[in-house]
């Protein structure tokens, strides 16, 4: 059964700033979509976008049917309630998410007693096993944010979003700043957690190998658009699109030394959102782009089985690039 469909949303902050662009998304209860990217691409945007959490002033089109029900349409009231038992959120930077002034636990009891009209007593014991779920004694829940380590607060963070047992969970960055222990523990605690109470996971990081780790899909966004989207480890280790390629270069491969000590990147950044250009939004920096890319815009196509790319090589068979690469920019 399909728990949230994103069809065709788009996202645009005043001044005519595209950040997300015809974004179409679907996930089941029980499964992991992973989205890649730069800084820059919209995951974020479209991560707030799926719960109405965007400034006033940003223009949303298109729907975001969270079982069945599209969430851009729904009154206030409704949205509100969603957030929490339909929906929940956990951002990046647990210390700059949580209130340094309260105990956590009375920030993961909050929801249960806004929403769901626990009495203290009930959010107090549920507390304390939401936070035993996590990985944290239930005595931990007297404590400020400052008196947690990084991972703690971020397991915090994770009880919260379980509060009301939401059947969906937005991941934004969720171990940015963590070592790669604590980075380890709280990946496999959110595969565990979405395991045992079939929520769906929508996790989102620049990290292709964390995602290709931990989740079933894959889309990558470049310039507000996905531009490739599969099984995620198909996308990862044979990626189709050039710019899924160059993420996934830019990690070395354990015991890979020709990865270890020349890891490939990619120069310049993601254009303006507001300043995109024209045809191919990625052919400025593509190494494998042809003249045609200047004009002609990409839509995703059959890549594979269960895969589509945004890519004119994609037209051709095998994953090399199309007999028109003769006319490709030579790259140093």
């Amino acid at each position: 059964m399909t728990l949230l469909e994103v069809r065709n949303l788009e996202v645009t902050y005043p001044g005519g700033a595209a950040a997300v662009r015809g974004v179409d998304l679907s996930l089941a209860a029980g499964s992991k979509l992973g989205l890649a990217g730069e800084s820059g691409c919209g995951k974020s945007t479209l991560a707030l976008a799926l719960l109405r959490l965007l400034p006033a002033g940003a223009r949303v089109t298109g729907e975001v049917l969270l079982d069945g029900e599209d969430v851009l349409t729904m009154r206030w009231g409704q949205v509100r309630a969603v957030r929490w038992a339909g929906a929940s959120i956990v951002f990046q930077g647990a210390m700059h998410s949580l209130n340094p002034v309260h105990r956590v636990g009375d920030q993961i009891a909050e929801p249960m007693l806004l929403h769901r009209r626990a009495t203290a007593a009930e959010a107090g014991r549920r507390t304390g096993e939401l936070l035993e779920h996590v990985g944290l004694p239930a005595s931990r829940a007297a404590a400020y944010p400052h008196e947690l380590s990084g991972g703690q607060r971020q397991r915090v963070m994770i009880a919260m979003a379980l509060a009301c047992d939401p059947r969906l969970i937005i991941a934004d960055e969720p171990t940015t700043a963590l070592d790669v222990m604590i980075q380890a523990q709280i990946l496999r605690l959110i595969e565990q957690l979405v395991a045992e109470q079939d929520v769906g996971l929508v996790m989102i990081s620049h990290d292709l190998a964390v995602l290709a780790d931990t989740c079933d899909r894959l889309a990558v966004m470049y310039a507000g658009r996905i531009v490739e989207e599969g099984p995620a480890r198909q996308v990862y280790e044979d990626a189709r699109h050039p710019y899924a390629k160059a993420l996934s270069a830019a990690f070395p491969r354990i015991g890979d030394p020709a990865s270890r000590f020349a890891p490939r990147g990619l120069a310049g950044d993601p254009p303006d959102p507001s300043e995109l250009p024209s045809g191919c939004t990625f052919h400025p920096r593509c190494p494998e782009a042809l003249d045609r890319c200047a004009t002609e815009d990409q839509p995703l196509r059959d890549a594979g089985p269960g895969r589509q790319a945004a890519c004119v090589h994609v037209e051709a068979p095998g994953p090399g690039p199309t007999a028109d690469a003769e006319d490709a920019r030579s790259t140093t």
